[in-house]
C-alpha cells in the first residue's frame, strides 16, 4: 500500500480537502443530486454541506480519517447519541440546503426509524475522488475502521444511495438488510449490515 493509500486520522485542518474529495465522490450519488438539484450551484452547497457535518459533527464524535483522495467518517456505538447534529447545526444544514431541508428532514428522519437497534458501529460516510478510483484509497479507509469495529467486538451498519456500490460492500462483509425508498420521491436506500 503507497503512502496515499496509509489512513490517518482526520483533523478540522482536512476539512478543505475532505470537503473536495467527498464533492467528487458524490457528485453521481441519487441521493445528493436529490438534495441538490441544482446543477449550477451543487458543487459549492455540496462542498458546505460535508465541510459542516465534518466540522461540526463527525470530528468531535466520530473517528474519522482519509488519505489523499478519500474520506471516511465512523460513529462508535457508544457515540452514537452524540452524534446528532445540534440546533445550530441544522440551522446551518437548513441554510445550505434551501427549499430541500424539509426533503432532507424527512429523509433523515425515515432513515433513523430503520437504523438497527441493536449496539453496532455505523459507517455514516465513505467516499473517494473518482480520479483515485482504482487505486485503494477507500477500501483501505474501510478495512481501517472495520478492524476498528471488529476490535471493539461490533457489527456495523451503512446506507447506500448508490446500487452500484452495493458489490463493493458485500466483498467486505456487509449484506443488504433492508431497501427503502426515501419519501417525497426520493431515491431507494439500502441498508447494509456486517456481523462481527
Amino acid at each position: 500500500m503507497s503512502m496515499t493509500n496509509t489512513p490517518k486520522t482526520a483533523t478540522i485542518d482536512d476539512a478543505p480537502l475532505i470537503s473536495r474529495v467527498l464533492v467528487r465522490a458524490f457528485g453521481d450519488d441519487p441521493m445528493m443530486r436529490w438534495f441538490f438539484p441544482d446543477d449550477a450551484s451543487r458543487e459549492a452547497a455540496m462542498g458546505r454541506y460535508f465541510s459542516t457535518i465534518f466540522t461540526r459533527q463527525y470530528a468531535h464524535s466520530g473517528v474519522c480519517e482519509r488519505t489523499a483522495a478519500a474520506a471516511a467518517f465512523w460513529v462508535p456505538a457508544e457515540a452514537q447519541a452524540k452524534a446528532v447534529p445540534d440546533a445550530e447545526t441544522i440551522q446551518e444544514l437548513q441554510n445550505i440546503l434551501g427549499d430541500r431541508a424539509g426533503l432532507f428532514a424527512e429523509a433523515v428522519g425515515t432513515a433513523a426509524a430503520h437504523t438497527p437497534e441493536e449496539p453496532h458501529w455505523s459507517l455514516a460516510i465513505i467516499g473517494a475522488d473518482p480520479a483515485a478510483q482504482g487505486q485503494g484509497q477507500g477500501a483501505a479507509l474501510l478495512r481501517s475502521g472495520l478492524a476498528k469495529a471488529d476490535e471493539a467486538g461490533m457489527p456495523v451498519y451503512l446506507e447506500s444511495s448508490k446500487e452500484s456500490n452495493l458489490p463493493f460492500y458485500e466483498h467486505f462483509g456487509f449484506a443488504v438488510r433492508e431497501e427503502l425508498r426515501l419519501p417525497g420521491g426520493g431515491p431507494v436506500l439500502w441498508g447494509m449490515w456486517r456481523e462481527v
